[in-house]
């Protein structure tokens, strides 16, 4: 079965999809005039400003920042890089900033019109994201079907069976705490979040997501500081090995140029998730006055988690020389072991911190995932079903707590690039309506500044 899913996964990310990718992410960002980098100081400063008075929503900006960070920073940028760098070498991490960059524009595009579509159920929530977009924007509703039946599957797969499989091996590791036992606790602790909807898991987002995320990078940068003579040579090793691919090392057979690209890509993608448009679904339950505002806020996502979470791991990871090294049972380090290892190569207790923070860090992972599968299941099957989904995902955790690791990555790379393609499709054919909705947008910025600038000189005076 893994030898199936693992040439299924490799067909499917394939040098087309690959292309449709850094395309579609090249072609927005053209098009928008690279307003990812130009508009990025503002984006931040949206992140933190106060609600505007004619807002609707139902969540904060940050919250819903931190909702889409809580689906994106998890095993992605731990578990997910550790196996990125196993298989493709450290040259999968230069494709993962490549990606990264222009997948901002990608994942800006998505909220625009998840925020622009999005409509208020009967329960005054809201509902947006690539079904709402697909069906209202283009008319192909049998396209949004699809979209949403692959949201279902890749939130039961990479939102939930990837992070509790990952939480399970690491506490394993570190505890010797059965899989099983690991499974049933998060079932509960799941169940006791998601249950309260989505202001629930916001809350509980805007706490765990950037606190953890700010003693993870402290953490790494510590190690880095200590090792700083050999960070040359790990960005040196990485550039070199995304173009010529890395030697073989230890239990590291080595890896190709199209290998390193192929991990880096397929990464990138679970790390932030830009491309798939599901967490899209997340900035349409923002409070905001324009499609443009939010959008702005979402696409530094994909900044925070691969540029520099991401980064801060694959340089720990390649400071601390342990690819292709094996553990004392005589196994090869690949993911949350890998990470678990090179951290507690250079911090005391290291173990614990990672487990600790991969813990929280795919614990809310879980969370936003589980929000995103209800959006889509509500979507297919109506308000209803929001209850039975809710159930059904929270007991779905303890059978993921015990799957084989590869099993559990090869299913969510499958439904990840699976969900891709008719997502980029969708905003491909959108994409006058995204250069009109942003040329508007823009158009308010430029006037806030001038009047910020009129203002400031008038002080002056």
């Amino acid at each position: 079965m893994d030898q199936f899913l693992s040439e299924l996964r490799n067909w499917i990310w394939g040098l087309p999809l690959l292309m449709l990718l850094l395309g579609t992410g090249a072609y927005l960002t053209i098009l928008l005039k690279g307003v990812q980098f130009r508009y990025l100081g503002y984006a931040f400063k949206q992140v933190i400003a106060k609600q505007k008075q004619d807002s609707q929503g139902d969540i904060s900006h940050f919250q819903a920042l931190m909702t889409s960070l809580a689906g994106a920073i998890g095993t992605g940028t731990i578990v997910g890089v550790a196996t990125a760098i196993t298989i493709g070498g450290l040259g999968a991490i230069f494709w993962m900033w490549v990606t990264a960059f222009l997948s901002m524009a990608t994942k800006y595009a998505e909220s625009l019109l998840a925020v622009k579509y999005r409509e208020q159920d009967s329960r005054g929530e809201m509902s947006g994201g690539p079904m709402q977009y697909i069906e209202k924007g283009l008319g192909w509703k049998w396209m949004a079907w699809i979209f949403a039946v692959l949201g279902m599957i890749a939130a039961m797969s990479t939102g939930n069976l990837v992070q509790t499989n990952s939480i399970a091996e690491a506490v394993n590791h570190v505890w010797n705490i059965e899989p099983w036992t690991t499974g049933v606790v998060l079932c509960f602790l799941t169940a006791a979040v998601i249950i309260g909807g989505v202001k629930s898991i916001g809350n509980v987002a805007s706490v765990l997501v950037p606190g953890m995320a700010i003693i993870y990078i402290l953490a790494a940068l510590y190690i880095l500081v200590v090792n700083y003579s050999s960070i040359p040579h790990a960005f040196m090793l990485i550039f070199h090995s995304a173009l010529n691919g890395q030697a073989a090392v230890g239990g590291f057979l080595g890896s190709t140029m199209i290998l390193a690209l192929q991990m880096g890509v397929a990464r990138s993608v679970f790390s932030n998730e830009a491309g798939l448009g599901i967490s899209s679904i997340a900035a349409a339950a923002a409070k905001t006055d324009s499609p443009g505002r939010q959008a702005m806020v979402t696409m530094t996502g994909a900044l925070i988690s691969t540029v520099i979470v991401c980064t801060m791991t694959g340089l720990v990871l390649a400071v601390s020389k342990l690819v292709g090294s094996y553990s004392q049972s005589g196994q090869l380090l690949n993911g949350a072991s890998l990470a678990i290892a090179a951290f507690n190569t250079h911090i005391q207790g290291g173990e614990y911190l990672v487990t600790i923070g991969l813990v929280l860090f795919a614990y809310t992972t879980v969370l936003a995932w589980s929000y995103y599968g209800e959006k889509c299941c509500e979507y297919l099957f109506g308000e209803s079903s929001v209850f039975s989904y809710r159930i059904l995902f929270a007991l779905m955790v303890i059978p993921g707590a015990a799957l084989k690791m590869e099993t559990a990555w090869f299913l969510a790379d499958i439904s990840n690039g699976l969900m891709v393609i008719p997502n980029l499709i969708a905003l491909i054919a959108l994409s006058k309506v995204i250069k009109k909705e942003t040329k508007d947008f823009l158009i308010v910025v430029d006037r806030e500044k001038e009047k910020r600038e009129n203002s400031s000189g008038l002080g002056d005076t």
